[in-house]
């Protein structure tokens, strides 16, 4: 299974882990862009894709395209 991580590419919190590990984390410039890449990310089938809470707030696909997609796994990641 392919996962990715997205976030803002200011944010030094999110996914440092992930990130360190040195696994699949895309950094967007401009967060109004997030739909493209997760379409993007889809194409290249990737199954799961983790976005950022200040990332998420930007997408406008996330609940009605995706919701009831069985293929297809979003989660919204918060930092704690």
């Amino acid at each position: 299974m392919k996962i990715s991580w997205i976030k803002y590419e200011k944010d030094d919190v999110n996914f440092v882990i992930p990130e360190r590990l040195g696994m699949k984390v895309e950094k967007l410039e401009n967060p109004e862009e997030v739909d493209d890449k997760m379409k993007e990310l889809i194409n290249q089938n990737y199954k799961t894709i983790i976005l950022s809470n200040e990332i998420a707030g930007f997408s406008n696909d996330i609940i009605r395209k995706y919701k009831n997609n069985s293929e297809v796994n979003i989660i919204i990641g918060t930092r704690k």
